[in-house]
């Protein structure tokens, strides 16, 4: 069940017109009603509403998934290779249960080192993909197909493919005689938790996703009326926080669970220059920078949310549809993440498989500085001056998740300083996530890319560009679709990663 506590909940007036229209909009919800957000998003909605089944629909997929697992018994490791929908809750799934899963969700050549450098003889791969034409996913595919059978092993003895029904991916799996696990195509990736995309790689990992599936129906039984904890949430997340939610998840036995809901209302709610951006911070006491309503998932908090992980799933997703009814926006699209797909696509195009040479504006020890500015600690003071008193700062990082974790305390630091609020993203996994947010919300963002030299480039089979040159592709398109837009955008380029990581942190710690 789901218990909701903290001091925002003295808000709640359930005799507020707002509240009870919230009240019938989650009643025409359960009944997939499409016209909920208006006539625009009705046809988006109307192929976009079968989350609202997977908690029940979900049980069809128990058999397969038993066999699936019995399939790969042989294999110890489980790599997950997906973005966005297809990652995060596996993730948080992995994390809560205490289990080995591998999340590739990065082009960036040394985050890739750790997953190869792995025993591909005990591994599996699975290969996440809703559209079947996600260019990261695309490129990882080959790239494992490549390596299996350099190593003397049959591909499709260790890949899985989740994906839709009739997507390119789909076909070319069947083909390949790879195994291929079929989701609904009426759901939206990043409402996908409980769907195959979230239970294949945890019944592959020794999860029993039969318990998320009950935990989600028995919290569904609440969402109605004016007790509904998800309306409730939904009225004070709409109407009583601003921009910016600071969500922590430390103490919940749920690592992970704020990046998932990051991207889950990010991507949702940031659009027509409106939304609710999630600042995932360290722990209770973290800075936020700004105004901003902390939520949290145990302790105390201006907003506590008290479930087993199941239930978080279809609660957020819930809530999230209804903020989007609240904010009179289209939940399901995410016309922004497409723009920067094809900004990679033409960047590539134009290098013809090959990255130019990029000549910075000023070399600062490791760090090569693209903006005009003297010292990396110039650059980073531009940031902070550039930011206005309603907007944030984004830190968007093209680097090792793993290696280079240590860049993460950026966040809390330039919080600190500029008192303002403060996202830190991993590139190009964010651009699935808050990316939809930073074009498409409220037009405050100021931008801050750090991206870096590998320790050794990779590779793509069948491709003209390597990893390396994919990953700045990505950074750079998106850049430019900031830019077209006026925001601020600085890039700081690390030609050693540890030491300019170093020197970064240095640097915005001198701040005054």
């Amino acid at each position: 069940m789901i218990r909701i506590h903290g001091s925002i909940t003295s808000k709640i007036d359930q005799f507020d017109p707002r509240f009870i229209a919230l009240v019938e909009a989650s009643d025409r919800l359960s009944k997939k009603d499409a016209a909920l957000w208006g006539p625009t998003a009705a046809i988006e909605a109307a192929i976009r509403l079968n989350w609202i089944d997977l908690p029940q629909s979900s049980r069809a997929l128990l058999p397969e998934l038993d066999a699936l697992a019995a399939k790969f018994r042989h294999c110890r490791r489980v790599i997950l290779c997906g973005m966005g929908g297809s990652s995060l809750a596996p993730e948080v799934i992995a994390a809560t249960y205490q289990k080995e899963l591998f999340v590739l969700d990065s082009t960036d050549p040394d985050y890739l080192a750790h997953a190869l450098a792995q025993d591909l003889a005990t591994s599996v791969v699975v290969v996440s993909s809703k559209s079947g034409s996600t260019i990261e996913t695309a490129c990882l595919r080959a790239l494992f197909e490549e390596r299996f059978t350099n190593a003397g092993l049959k591909p499709m003895e260790h890949m899985v493919i989740v994906t839709d029904p009739d997507s390119p991916l789909d076909h070319a799996a069947r083909q390949g005689g790879f195994t291929v696990v079929n989701a609904d195509p009426h759901i939206g990736g990043r409402f996908s938790a409980l769907s195959a995309f979230g239970l294949v790689p945890a019944a592959l990992i020794g999860v029993d996703v039969s318990v998320l599936l009950d935990s989600a129906s028995d919290a569904m039984q609440n969402f109605q009326g004016v007790q509904s904890p998800a309306v409730a949430t939904a009225y004070l997340l709409a109407y009583h926080a601003g921009q910016y939610l600071a969500f922590n998840d430390s103490g919940s036995g749920m690592p992970g669970l704020s990046d998932w809901i990051e991207q889950l209302i990010a991507e949702s709610t940031g659009k027509e220059q409106v939304g609710r951006l999630p600042v995932v911070i360290e722990s209770p006491t973290a800075t936020i920078g700004g105004d901003g309503i902390r939520i949290a998932f145990t302790g105390s908090s201006d907003l506590v949310v008290e479930a087993d992980l199941g239930a978080h799933f279809i609660f957020w997703e819930w809530v999230t549809a209804l903020i989007g009814f609240a904010l009179t926006i289209d939940p399901f699209n995410q016309p922004n993440v497409t723009e920067a797909k094809i900004q990679t696509s033409k960047l590539l195009d134009t290098w013809a498989g090959k990255l130019p040479h990029l000549e910075p504006h000023e070399h600062d020890g490791a760090v090569e500085i693209f903006a005009d500015a003297t010292s990396t600690q110039d650059a980073l003071i531009q940031v902070i001056n550039a930011v206005k008193n309603d907007g944030y700062i984004a830190v968007m990082a093209y680097l090792d998740r793993r290696q280079d974790q240590e860049l993460a305390q950026l966040r809390r630091i330039l919080a600190d300083k500029s008192q303002r609020p403060v996202t830190f993203g991993w590139g190009p996994r964010f651009l699935h996530s808050t990316g939809q947010f930073h074009k498409g919300g409220p037009r405050n963002g100021v931008f801050l890319q750090i991206t870096a030299e590998p320790r050794e480039d990779i590779a793509i089979p069948g491709q003209k560009f390597t990893f390396q040159t994919l990953i700045m592709a990505q950074a750079l398109g998106d850049a430019e679709a900031l830019t077209s837009r006026k925001f601020t955008v600085l890039r700081l380029h690390l030609k050693d990663r540890a030491v300019g990581v170093a020197e970064i942190l240095t640097a915005a710690r001198a701040i005054i």
